[in-house]
């Protein structure tokens, strides 16, 4: 049976939950979105919180972790009230960047257990408390999933990675599919080469990339680039769409000969 939790509004756009949010992108989104009128829940492995304003608050969560995906949902909504907005931002790449033939089992259930499961199933639980809350007013219901722009462009040396996001697109298509006759639209980012922790092992390849034309804008993309993204979606600032990505990389998707 689903779990229920309270729905009273507290604010104009409601709370937004945000994973991966003790850091890189979901960091940044998470303080663009207060900044834009949310109160924001940034749920993130890290035992330390970062640097919070008066609307926000930190849960140490790990979504790989489902089973306690409903007792997080329950301590933010009684904290902050109804979550209004989702924001997939938690995900791992692979322990190891080298040969898809040589890739680990171990390697490869990490990353699914949080590229995959762990956000379609925190995804599920949300999307059951949107359809428990409908809010009294017009404030948008949105969940957004950071992909990444390998969900179709190959980099072999972390298969693991690309195809737990081409599933997460997938993932994100289906969750349109179903809750769009409810009023709440689903998104997915893909960002590029976005300077992060994630990519810091590659910088000087990336560096050359971009260098080499591979970037049509010709830089590296910030966390602020898709945070500013997310908040446009989740303001409804495109009103009449759900089920489309966006490609936050410069370009990097074009393909060009």
């Amino acid at each position: 049976m689903a779990t229920t939790f309270g729905c009273a509004a507290r604010q104009h756009f409601g709370t937004a939950l945000v994973t991966g949010a003790g850091s890189g992108i979901g960091l940044a989104t998470a303080r663009a979105l207060a900044a834009a009128g949310y109160s924001v829940a940034l749920a993130s492995l890290e035992a330390d919180a970062p640097s919070l304003t008066e609307t926000m608050r930190y849960y140490q969560a790990d979504i790989a972790q489902t089973g306690q995906h409903g007792a997080l949902l329950a301590r933010v909504v009684a904290d902050l009230g109804p979550v209004t907005c989702l924001v997939n931002s938690a995900g791992v790449t692979s322990l190891v960047r080298g040969d898809m033939l040589a890739l680990s089992a171990e390697s490869f259930d990490r990353l699914f257990a949080i590229n995959l499961r762990g956000t379609f199933f925190l995804t599920q639980a949300v999307a059951r408390h949107m359809l428990d809350c409908q809010p009294a007013n017009t404030v948008p219901r949105t969940i957004i999933t950071i992909g990444s722009a390998n969900a179709e462009i190959v980099g072999e040396t972390r298969a693991d990675y690309c195809m737990s996001k081409a599933a997460v697109a997938m993932m994100s298509k289906l969750f349109a599919a179903r809750l769009a006759s409810a009023g709440i639209a689903v998104f997915e980012i893909r960002p590029g080469i976005i300077h992060t922790a994630m990519t810091s092992p590659a910088v000087a390849r990336y560096d050359r990339f971009v260098a080499e034309g591979g970037v049509p804008m010709s830089r590296w993309g910030e966390p602020d680039d898709v945070a500013a993204t997310v908040v446009t979606l989740a303001r409804g600032d495109i009103p009449y769409a759900t089920g489309i990505h966006l490609d936050i990389g410069g370009g990097m998707q074009l393909h060009r000969v």
